[in-house]
């Protein structure tokens, strides 16, 4: 029996939107686990799947390639990459640290009324998720928002794009999938936002301190 065998099917619409909709899919079942670790992917066998032709395929497993959930094996298609491990996370949010708490404290003093306004708004969107049925897609997605906000609000777009590119969120949701993200999650989320509110930047930088070093514990005691 395939991995790919419990992936959903597709209405097909446009080129465009149909592509966006083969890499979230896989996305989301790299994920969730729907398609674990070191699964072979065979592009063929998705597009009969979905339905479509190649082309929105092979653009999906690019996308997912650059994320890196995904690695091209030389004539043999895809496989799903393996998960971290404690080493490559820690890595992971020491970066976290060096960026995130001055991007804070940064956000508390350049944001905008938009921008607090907009992460006002996330926090209830991160509540109002934790008791949804699809609460993991809907958290992993608060989650990705919720910090480029803070991000934007910093005006920084060299660290932005520079923790884009590690793709965190997408390699520690996949790593917490059992249950790592919690209440207490929205919970640091909403202190951060509401210091960046306040304007207050050490405050901010404080609150995403502690909100990363807590994310990286609750994993890392998942690991081991």
């Amino acid at each position: 029996m395939s991995a790919l065998d419990q992936l959903p099917s597709f209405d097909v619409g446009s080129r465009r939107m149909l592509a966006d909709e083969v890499y979230l899919a896989l996305q989301q079942a790299i994920l969730e686990g729907t398609v674990p670790p070191d699964a072979r992917i065979n592009g063929g066998e998705l597009a009969r799947r979905f339905d479509v032709s190649p082309t929105p395929v092979r653009e999906a497993l690019a996308r997912l390639e650059s994320d890196g959930l995904v690695e091209k094996l030389p004539l043999r298609g895809y496989r799903t990459t393996d998960l971290l491990d404690k080493s490559q996370l820690g890595e992971l949010f020491e970066l976290r640290l060096l960026l995130e708490p001055g991007s804070a404290a940064r956000a508390a003093e350049r944001r905008t009324e938009e921008e607090a306004d907009s992460l006002a708004q996330e926090v209830e969107e991160g509540r109002a998720a934790m008791s949804d049925d699809d609460a993991y897609r809907l958290l992993s997605r608060h989650d990705v928002r919720l910090h480029d906000l803070v991000f934007r609000a910093a005006q920084n777009e060299t660290v932005r794009q520079a923790y884009a590119r590690t793709h965190c969120h997408l390699h520690t949701f996949r790593l917490a999938y059992t249950g790592s993200y919690v209440d207490a999650t929205v919970a640091e989320h909403a202190d951060i936002a509401e210091a960046i509110i306040a304007g207050d930047a050490e405050r901010s930088a404080a609150a995403m301190r502690t909100h990363i070093e807590n994310s990286r514990d609750r994993l890392m005691s998942h690991l081991g």
